[in-house]
């Protein structure tokens, strides 16, 4: 079985930070967790062009199996909501 793909795009500041900790919390062992830090970038482009190819304009975003999730384009990291696209979910 395929894991889930959790991506979490982060830009190095406390908010992020604590909202990945929640989310590595809740992932399950049934999850992949891969994080962008966009202020450091990446050895590519690859954080930049995810971000932009998902429409990411604010962070910490998340991203599950290709789908942004809804409460990264309001108002930031939902758990409930994120739960509800499969985070901790196997």
């Amino acid at each position: 079985m395929a894991k889930r793909k959790i991506e979490v795009f982060i830009a190095g500041c406390s908010i992020c930070d604590s909202a990945l900790e929640k989310i590595k919390k809740e992932a399950c062992p049934g999850c992949e967790v891969v994080v962008y830090d966009l202020k450091k970038g990446c050895a590519t482009n690859e954080c930049q062009d995810k971000a932009k190819h998902y429409g990411i304009q604010r962070v910490p975003a998340v991203v599950i199996d290709g789908k942004l999730a809804d409460c990264c384009n309001t108002k930031g990291i939902d758990i409930a909501t994120l739960k509800s696209l499969g985070l901790g979910q196997a």
